[in-house]
């Protein structure tokens, strides 16, 4: 059974970012219900090359948001690129032949969900809805 479903809580005021954050979740969900299946091992590279994609997308759009409306994000920014580099790891670990990630890779899900949305993004929503951007 899924432990993260999109509530509104989540919504950090911003359609595309949380058009967004609804497809990390989707990729929690994925990660967690293959995991209780017993297929954890099977799914995972294929979980983080999406994630990868999906960070690397997403981030971009965010930051161009920042950098359009002159939103001040030097640690945000910084939270997006050791993301990135925490996957990126764990790809190559997945590459070089590990397998037994799929734990490790859905607690930095987890954390980046209740850490960085719910509290760096929830930052910028008057910031950015103030400068047109809903």
């Amino acid at each position: 059974m899924s432990s993260f479903r999109w509530t509104p809580d989540l919504s950090v005021g911003v359609k595309a970012s949380d058009d967004d954050h609804k497809r990390l979740i989707v990729l929690i969900d994925r990660l967690s219900e293959g995991m209780s299946r017993g297929e954890g091992k099977a799914i995972i590279g294929k979980i983080l090359d999406e994630l990868e994609s999906y960070t690397r997308y997403h981030f971009a759009r965010e930051e161009e948001f920042f950098e359009r409306t002159g939103y001040p994000a030097v640690d945000h920014k910084r939270e997006h690129r050791e993301l990135v580099e925490k996957i990126v790891i764990l790809q190559s670990r997945y590459r070089t032949g590990e397998t037994a990630l799929a734990i490790e890779t859905l607690e930095i899900l987890k954390q980046w969900l209740t850490v960085h949305i719910r509290g760096t993004d929830m930052k910028y929503t008057h910031h950015l809805n103030a400068n047109g951007i809903c």
